[in-house]
């Protein structure tokens, strides 16, 4: 049997559909919205069948292109690997839905969105959100939900709100933000816009809870009608005795542990307190009950630092609540790339590098929102030796991809247009050299000082500040620039970033049910003011970008020729251009408008690229003097290449201010000789002239005109035109 609700979002209809496909899973929902369509099912092992410490949840948010109509390019005609919008769309999908399972299950658990069908007007990661979250709340897996997804935009300041707009309103829109709303509270949010303030800010997260809720009402009643019954669960207990015997003997380390303001030797103090326990309790009553202790010492240190901070105005590494960690800045630390610095704010450090390329060394992009080209783009690593660990390094992992992608819609904003301001594609590059929390607002406080180096004209500086919140009670404390700890065993990681005159970019993850307003409110306010103290700190660095490039950064040439002419720099099957190219050592970009981009760290090649384009596309101007080459020789003159491609007649009575006779001996074919373009006919035809560029000899008379005869008037009107009408060569281009 279906089961289905609606629900208006945003002014258009969304449908909720249970019972008809893929009734195996756990649960099944089929969203539309439009004439998209996405299918979200949930499976969970009915029993733990691996023992671990964390709960292997898997999202996977798939995009098939024939959603559109169209078959993959290259070489393999079907989906691989996911890109990294996909994967980003997985994990924005995780980590709502995370929190919201029971403390201690840890069932192999997986939630699978799969885009069938996409009109290009309604977001289908969105409608992915919401259906993990029906799908969940229709299965029997214990879950704490639901939630709704809804994306909140406002295109401009002055402009309203709106939910879950069409596609098309969303690009370049003022304030753009994703949030996860529960009946309760906001739970997640990521997001970017230009420059926004606090409040406004504030605005567009409760216009969302709102929006969000009619949402999860309509799930509600899908749970009314085709829910299942929930399995039971309980929570795993510690054998008290176990419980009271790992306390006694590990809090003293544990204290002494969080009187160490240092990561490293507070580490080793707590591995300390645990190697205590496995000393008193027997290595195989240790063994045997390892994953537990392991959440014994979990647990004492989640209440430990909590009420240290909260109780006793105590933060692990002593600062008071609103201080920024002590920062070092140094620029230019790299000699060969184009622009470097490494920042390091407490124990965490990154160098972040920025390296210029030409515009067709973007990045292209062809999914399922079509074959674009992307200029700007920003990466992030984390390789294992900066938390001191070894691990097998492999392609990027969600964590990375996603704060790669934090920090570059920071960054984003404050760039120059690549198109017409700043020709360039560029990189950034954030390799992490140590972290002990916030190392992704690290990247960005790095990329900005980066792009200062290489001199990229950036609008602004960007930084961004990690907050935090502690709530225990009625006491709640909100966290500057938080330690790893202090995320770890908080309630609220929240990261923003911006310019001294507003906000560019927010990701926020709550663990907690509720937050209020004024809550919420305050810890922007605390953002903004962590914010412009590292802003400062880096204009004492660097204050503005700098006036020249690296010397080893390529420089870009801009010229603009009639779009016509295109081809003549093309040529046949791109021939002429690969000539250019391998000529000069310059990468070359044409764009149809006419516009030429010349790209070279060498300023002589460069000039040699734009005089060989500007040969291949030059008009014909009367009175310009041009180095031409003798193409052919005839009885009444000869024809004379001025510009590639282009030729004109010099009459033998434009050779000298003396009277020539004949050609013979005057010139040869091949020779470069200079000659004034003196007139050009409308249809082309092009006079040329030596002699206007020679002194008129003293007292030179022109010479006495000869009246030819009738058959010599018939020869002269032939020889005008040249052979098959000659003189209709001069003015065309070959």
């Amino acid at each position: 049997m279906t089961f289905k609700e609606t629900v208006e979002v945003g002014g258009r209809t969304l449908t909720l559909e249970t019972g008809k496909i893929a009734k195996q899973a756990d649960g099944a929902v089929w969203v539309t919205y439009g004439e998209s369509c996405v299918l979200v099912t949930a499976v969970s092992e009915k029993k733990q069948s691996r023992e671990t410490d964390f709960f292997p949840l898997t999202v996977n948010y798939q995009e098939k292109i024939y959603a559109i109509g169209k078959i993959p390019g290259g070489f393999i005609k079907r989906e691989t690997r996911p890109h990294d919008d996909e994967t980003l769309t997985s994990r924005l999908i995780d980590r709502p839905l995370r929190p919201l399972f029971p403390d201690g299950y840890k069932n192999e658990t997986q939630i699978i969105a799969n885009v069938f069908s996409a009109d290009m007007v309604n977001d289908t990661r969105t409608m992915a959100m919401i259906g993990a979250s029906a799908a969940l709340h229709v299965s029997d897996v214990p879950w704490q939900g639901p939630i709704a997804g809804i994306r909140v935009v406002k295109k401009d300041p002055d402009s309203e709100m709106l939910a879950n707009p069409p596609i098309d309103e969303v690009k370049g829109a003022y304030i753009n933000l994703f949030v996860a709303c529960s009946k309760d509270a906001i739970v997640m949010v990521e997001g970017e816009s230009e420059e926004a303030g606090e409040e406004e800010m504030v605005n567009a997260l409760m216009f969302a809870f709102e929006n969000a809720q009619p949402v999860i009402q309509a799930q509600e009643r899908l749970r009314e009608k085709a829910g299942k019954a929930k399995r039971e669960f309980v929570s795993p207990t510690f054998d008290p005795e176990l419980k009271a015997k790992v306390e006694e003997v590990a809090m003293p380390g544990i204290r002494e542990a969080y009187e160490i303001k240092e990561k490293l030797p507070r580490y080793a103090r707590i591995g300390e307190a645990k190697q205590a326990v496995k000393d008193a309790l027997g290595d195989e009553v240790f063994a045997d009950n390892k994953l537990a202790i392991g959440e014994i010492l979990e647990e004492l240190k989640y209440h430990y630092v909590r009420d240290m901070i909260v109780n006793k105005r105590i933060r692990i590494d002593g600062r008071n609540f609103t201080e920024v960690r002590p920062i070092t800045i140094e620029t230019g630390v790299l000699p060969r790339v184009h622009g470097s610095a490494l920042f390091t704010r407490g124990e965490t450090q990154s160098l972040v590098i920025t390296t210029l390329g030409t515009g067709r060394e973007g990045q292209r992009i062809d999914d399922m929102y079509g074959d674009r080209m992307k200029n700007f783009f920003l990466h992030y690593s984390f390789p294992p030796f900066c938390v001191g660990e070894i691990k097998r390094i492999g392609s990027p992992g969600r964590r990375e991809i996603g704060h790669g992608r934090l920090a570059e819609r920071s960054l984003r904003k404050m760039i120059p247009d690549l198109e017409t301001d700043f020709p360039y594609t560029i990189r950034v590059a954030s390799e992490i050299m140590e972290s002990n929390g916030s190392s992704s607002m690290a990247t960005v406080c790095g990329g900005s000082l980066s792009m200062f180096d290489a001199g990229v004209p950036m609008k602004k500086a960007v930084a961004g500040v990690a907050m935090g919140l502690i709530e225990e009670g009625d006491k709640i404390v909100v966290l500057t620039d938080i330690l790893g700890d202090e995320d770890h065993l908080g309630d609220m990681d929240f990261k923003v970033t911006g310019t001294k005159d507003g906000i560019c970019a927010i990701q926020m993850d709550i663990k907690l049910t509720g937050v209020s307003r004024e809550v919420l409110a305050d810890a922007l306010d605390q953002a903004r003011a962590g914010r412009l103290h590292i802003l400062g700190k880096m204009e004492e660095a660097i204050a503005a970008p700098r006036e020249e490039l690296s010397a080893h950064a390529p420089r870009m040439y801009t010229i603009h020729i009639n779009p016509d002419r295109i081809r003549d720099v093309i040529g046949a099957g791109g021939k002429t251009i690969r000539e250019i190219t391998q000529q000069t050592g310059c990468d070359i970009d044409l764009d149809d408008n006419g516009t030429v981009t010349i790209g070279s760290p060498n300023e002589k090649q460069a000039q040699e690229a734009i005089d060989i384009i500007n040969g291949l596309t030059e008009e014909p101007e009367i009175g310009k003097v041009y180095n031409g080459r003798v193409k052919k020789i005839t009885d009444f003159g000869a024809f004379v290449e001025i510009i590639p491609g282009i030729e004109g007649l010099l009459h033998i009575s434009e050779v000298a201010w003396e009277r020539t006779d004949s050609m013979e001996g005057v010139m040869k074919e091949g020779e470069i000789i200079e000659v004034k373009l003196v007139d050009m006919e409308r249809n082309g035809k092009m006079r040329l002239s030596k002699k206007a560029l020679l002194p008129k000899p003293e007292g030179w008379e022109p010479p006495p005109r000869r009246e030819p005869s009738s058959s010599n008037n018939n020869n002269r009107r032939r020889n005008d035109r040249g052979p098959r009408g000659g003189g209709n060569r001069g003015g065309n281009r070959r």
